[in-house]
C-alpha cells in the first residue's frame, strides 16, 4: 500500500522472489513522494518512470487511483481479497499547519500542496494541463527544512516576484542541509532568521496581504537538542506578503489508522516492532508511516526489511539473498547521487 521508496523497494524485493505483487496507489500515478515531492529539477520524473517500468517487467502490478482504508481496508485485503502479507509504505505527507489567526485564508497553502500541485498535476505547465497554482508576487515560506527550500525554489521557478524563508531559529538550527540554503540564496531568496508569523492579515477580500511577526531570541536547548526560540517582547512588525506556505513538518495521513485495528503510537503513526510487523497479522509497514519524515534512502532500507520478514512469515526460504538479491537503485532525497541500498 503506496508507492514511494519504501513500497517500491518492498514490492521488488517479493515480486523477485516469485509473490504475486499488487501496489496500491492513492494518486494517478504511481512514485510516492519521489513523483510529487521532489522537484523535477531535482529528480527528472524519467528517472521515476525507469524504475517503475522495471518494477512491471518482473511481474509488479500497479493500481492507481486507490485510497485504501475508503475503498477497502486493511483487514478486507487479508480476509477477503485474498492477499496473504500487506506492507504499508504510505508515508507522512499530512501537513502541519500553525493554527494562527488567518491561516485558512485564500493564499495560504502547505509546501506538500504546492509541490504536489506542481510535480505531480503540472501547475507550472498550466495552461497546457488545465491544473492552475495561484502565485503571489511576495512569497513567503514558513520552516527552514529540505522541504522548504524546495517550495521556495519551486516558487521562484513559477514566477514570484519575490521569495522570503522566515524561520523562528537562526541558520545555525536551521534543518536544511547547508548546500539547500546556499542554492537557495544563490537564486534569490530573502532569508528572515529569528522570526516567528502570530497572524496572517486579512485583505478585506478574504486573501492575504502579509503578516504579523514577531522577533524571537534563543534560549536554552529544547528536546530536540536545538535552543528553543523566546518571543522578544513589543518587537511585533507586519511583513508584506500576498502568498503564505507553511512548511513546518508533517504527519501520518488518518485514514489507515481510522479504518483498521492497527496500534498506532500516541503521534499517529503505525506501531511496528523490530522487523516492523504490526498490530494486525500479516501486515507489515515501514517508512515515514511509522519514523515520521525521514530519508528516501532509509525509507527504503525499511522497504527491503520488511520484505525479508514478510518472506520469512510466509515461508519463502531466502537463504541467498545477502549475496543475490535485487539490487535497487534510487537517487537521494537531497542529492544527484545513484545510492546503493541493502536492507
Amino acid at each position: 500500500v503506496g508507492s514511494g521508496p519504501a513500497g517500491m523497494a518492498c514490492a521488488a524485493d517479493m515480486a523477485k522472489a516469485g509473490c504475486d505483487v499488487t501496489v496500491f496507489e492513492a494518486f494517478h500515478q504511481p512514485g510516492g513522494v519521489l513523483r510529487y515531492g521532489i522537484p523535477d529539477f531535482r529528480l527528472p520524473n524519467v528517472v521515476i518512470d525507469a524504475e517503475i517500468e522495471n518494477l512491471k517487467k518482473i511481474g509488479v502490478k500497479f493500481e492507481c487511483n486507490t485510497l485504501v482504508g475508503r475503498l477497502f481496508t486493511i483487514e478486507q485485503m487479508i480476509d477477503e481479497m485474498g492477499f496473504h502479507a500487506v506492507f504499508i509504505g504510505t508515508g507522512a505527507g499530512y501537513p502541519s499547519m500553525l493554527g494562527i489567526p488567518g491561516d485558512s485564508l485564500n493564499g495560504v497553502l502547505s509546501a506538500n500542496e504546492l509541490l504536489t500541485r506542481c510535480n505531480l498535476m503540472r501547475a507550472k505547465d498550466f495552461p497546457s494541463y488545465d491544473t492552475p497554482m495561484p502565485l503571489g508576487k511576495r512569497v513567503a515560506v514558513i520552516g527552514a527544512g529540505n522541504t522548504a527550500m524546495d517550495a521556495m525554489r519551486v516558487s521562484l521557478r513559477l514566477g514570484a516576484e519575490k521569495v522570503y524563508c522566515v524561520y523562528r531559529r537562526s541558520r545555525t538550527e536551521a534543518p536544511a542541509r547547508a548546500e539547500e540554503v546556499h542554492h537557495a540564496e544563490e537564486e534569490g531568496v530573502e532569508f528572515h532568521w529569528l522570526t516567528a508569523p502570530v497572524a496572517v492579515l486579512d485583505d478585506g477580500k478574504g486573501g492575504v496581504r502579509g503578516m504579523r511577526c514577531i522577533k524571537m531570541e534563543l534560549g536554552e536547548p529544547d528536546a530536540s537538542g536545538r535552543r528553543r526560540p523566546v518571543p522578544v517582547a513589543g518587537s511585533e512588525f507586519d511583513f508584506e506578503t500576498d502568498q503564505i506556505v507553511y512548511a513546518i513538518g508533517t504527519n501520518a495521513n488518518p485514514i489507515i489508522g481510522q479504518t483498521s485495528r492497527l496500534k498506532l503510537n500516541k503521534r499517529g503513526y503505525i506501531d511496528a516492532n523490530g522487523d516492523l510487523a504490526t498490530s494486525v497479522a500479516g501486515v507489515y509497514a515501514g517508512g515515514d508511516i511509522v519514523t515520521g519524515a525521514a530519508t528516501v534512502i532509509e525509507a527504503m532500507g525499511a522497504g527491503r526489511r520488511a520484505a525479508r520478514n514478510m518472506k520469512a512469515y510466509l515461508g519463502i526460504r531466502d537463504a541467498d539473498a545477502a549475496e543475490a538479491g535485487p539490487m535497487i537503485f534510487g537517487i537521494d532525497a537531497r542529492e544527484h547521487n545513484f545510492v546503493r541500498v541493502r536492507a
